[in-house]
């Protein structure tokens, strides 16, 4: 396991081109198990979630060639189906939450998919049953091995055609079950589905390999099935999660940096949420402009005067990815924030790191902090960490580059899942920051 080594108390100046999204990427690549044509996919990101994915691709026969920097083409012509029944697939299937996705497209091409219980952050209980559910409604049979916690889908014939109504907008599971829907016979209609950005892009990309989904946008999809899906190009946004923690992290350090084409259009509420914190961000064309905090920012309180609450939802609401750097950005605000988790009952656990550095928090419960910002009236000092998952990581990162004195955060491999070359990008910007 890797660590960081980070001097805090520089402020930061420069340009950041933000990644390409990990949650989309996570998606998009399991759509070229759907066709036996080439699928050429620009903007993935190089980090070690999607590298994971792209090598069990690999592993199940679909043929990769890397075209230049964050560029694939994959043409899964000759997929190996008997790679899913090798110990090897249970071990490298297990230790990736995004693997889950190539079901949905194994299932509806080939007429099964199996998937070992997968991995991933340690946040809290993560259900599969609207996957597996939406799989049943169109027809297939469910198995699970319990001793081993191997999950089976099969169906003897095309996948048909239902409706459902999920009983949560999960965005994999949306997505799964999307991928399912395009190749079975008649009609599918999806409510209650998740309509991220991401899941959007999907859709588009899935219409562009020929089929049929209308409602793009909403929580309402319908789905004519087709007989076959060609090859097609396709972008990834940027990373909206990546663009959010760059926000947080020049506010805190107090460094002026501006983030290029963000796709302003997709990032929703993400903007006006950091206002609320009372940091000052600008829109120039398409970038994001943050100034130099040099004399702080000061939360706004709600309409009547109490406490700002922020708060995690389904999209359009606020992404729970960002929920861990908008608390620890919180911690030199002036003023008071409640941040409420909803969505996992473990994301949360990471504060006792930031209350060692001299934050001031209190944790209430499993699912709710309230954050008394010191307004920079008192510096965090430095500490030697441990990244939990991959938010709280880069949370900590940000913690330890404003703090006084030289952090060490250890278990630097989650924060590699989720952020491209984060220490290369950081000290272009003038970071001390060291990977050991």
């Amino acid at each position: 396991m890797g660590t960081f080594k980070i001097e805090g108390g520089i402020p930061l100046k420069g340009d950041v081109q933000p990644q390409g999204a990990k949650n989309e990427a996570l998606q998009v690549l399991c759509t070229v198990l759907l066709t036996p044509e080439k699928v050429t996919i620009s903007n993935i990101p190089d980090i070690i979630d999607v590298n994971k994915l792209i090598h069990l691709l690999g592993n199940l026969g679909v043929k990769i060639q890397k075209n230049g920097p964050n560029s694939y083409t994959f043409q899964a012509d000759e997929v190996n189906m008997e790679y899913l029944e090798t110990e090897a697939f249970k071990k490298e299937g297990g230790s990736l939450r995004g693997s889950i996705m190539i079901v949905g497209p194994l299932l509806a091409r080939f007429g099964k998919g199996y998937i070992p219980k997968p991995g991933g952050d340690k946040i809290g209980r993560r259900r599969l049953d609207t996957h597996f559910e939406g799989f049943i409604n169109l027809g297939a049979k469910f198995r699970y091995r319990r001793e081993d916690h191997f999950y089976g889908v099969e169906t003897e014939g095309k996948l048909k055609g239902a409706y459902m109504l999920l009983d949560e907008a999960s965005v994999t599971g949306t997505a799964n079950i999307v991928m399912a829907a395009v190749l079975a016979e008649g009609i599918t209609t999806i409510y209650n589905a998740a309509c991220e950005p991401y899941l959007q892009q999907l859709c588009k990309m899935l219409n562009s390999m020929g089929a049929k989904i209308t409602g793009i946008g909403s929580n309402l999809l319908t789905i004519e099935g087709v007989d076959y899906l060609g090859g097609c190009e396709h972008r990834i946004l940027p990373d909206m999660i990546e663009i959010g923690s760059w926000i947080g992290l020049a506010a805190m350090t107090r460094s002026e940096i501006t983030i290029k084409d963000v796709s302003w259009d997709n990032l929703g509420v993400i903007p006006n949420t950091f206002r609320k914190l009372g940091i000052t961000l600008e829109r120039k064309g398409d970038d994001i402009y943050i100034p130099a905090h040099t004399d702080g920012y000061e939360v706004k309180t709600d309409i009547d005067g109490s406490i700002l609450n922020i708060a995690d939802a389904p999209w359009p609401g606020f992404t729970p990815d960002l929920l861990s750097i908008v608390l620890v950005v919180a911690t030199q605000a002036k003023g008071d924030v409640l941040i409420h988790q909803k969505m996992f009952e473990s994301r949360l656990f990471f504060v006792d790191k930031l209350i060692d550095m001299g934050a001031k928090i209190m944790l209430c419960d499993p699912h709710r902090a309230v954050v008394m910002g010191h307004g920079f009236s008192s510096q965090l000092k430095a500490t030697v960490m441990t990244s939990p998952d991959i938010r709280a990581g880069i949370s900590l990162l940000i913690a330890a580059l404003t703090a006084k004195g030289t952090s060490t955060i250890q278990n630097i491999d989650q924060i590699d899942r989720g952020y491209e070359r984060i220490d290369e990008r950081l000290r272009a910007l003038g970071a001390n920051i060291v990977r050991l």
